[in-house]
């Protein structure tokens, strides 16, 4: 029983934590956010990215691996944190192909990064875990440790952590609907939505745009979704005729090349 209070503590700590990681992230860092603005992350819409609260247990676990064959203390830790690294990539790429294949919708996108993989994971980011492993090894974990000593002699605490799950279990239902109704607008268009582009169109075209209820809309989700696709299409067929042009362009110049060339 303390084993599975201790894995939902840990599961609570860096879905909350790692949401908040994220907004700060996307707010300052984030070249896809150039207006700075505040964004609410991930599929769920309240303070909760399960995709850390998984990554904070494994971290945990996979800190317990015994390396003590490895002599050298410093390269112990590296491939320590490689490991770290590897295995977090791993559950984002899973999280995220489940969701194309099943849901037909993209939560995150490294397309525009070197070396991604179907724009679900990419070197840079798998950087970016191996640097906050580290982080958790040698910060957090000490932490850790000691809130969990604290936890085994205060397991009533396991009421809020309970009530923790609750609320995500009432936005899990509450986002799966949403989820389940933009499967069907895209399946029936064979297309694959990128969720965090849909919920930055609604926010920016509704007259009341919240930071926690992002889908919130003066108009309902399927209105919001043709609105969507038509400005996304209008923005392939303008790319198109743009490179199209570049191309006639470039054409004429290699034809008037030859001509005087000839000449």
């Amino acid at each position: 029983m303390y084993i599975f209070v201790m894995f939902a503590f840990l599961f609570a700590i860096g879905s909350f934590f790692g949401w908040g990681l994220e907004v700060f992230y996307r707010r300052f860092f984030s070249a896809s956010n150039p207006d700075r603005k505040w964004i609410n992350p991930g599929f769920l819409n309240g303070p909760c990215l399960p995709l850390y609260g998984f990554s904070l247990c494994s971290l945990f676990a996979l800190s317990l691996i015994d390396l003590s064959f490895v002599k050298n203390f410093y390269l112990r830790q590296i491939i320590l944190f490689i490991i770290m690294a590897l295995f977090i990539t791993f559950i984002e790429y899973i999280a995220g192909l489940i969701f194309i294949r099943k849901m037909k919708i993209k939560l995150w996108d490294y397309s525009n990064q070197w070396g991604n993989i179907k724009g679900i994971i990419c070197p840079k980011f798998t950087l970016y875990w191996a640097i906050l492993a580290a982080l958790y090894y040698f910060v957090i974990h000490p932490r850790i440790i000691s809130a969990l000593i604290w936890l085994s002699k205060h397991l009533l605490f396991s009421f809020f952590i309970g009530f923790y799950f609750g609320v995500i279990a009432l936005d899990f239902w509450y986002s799966m609907n949403l989820s389940n109704k933009i499967r069907e607008f895209a399946m029936e268009n064979e297309v694959v939505i990128r969720y965090e582009n849909l919920k930055a169109y609604i926010k920016e075209n509704s007259k009341n745009p919240k930071f926690l209820l992002s889908f919130s809309s003066d108009k309902n989700l399927t209105d919001d979704l043709r609105d969507y696709f038509e400005k996304e299409r209008q923005k392939i067929e303008n790319l198109a005729e743009n490179i199209k042009k570049a191309a006639d362009e470039a054409q004429e110049k290699i034809n008037t090349i030859k001509d005087n060339f000839n000449k």
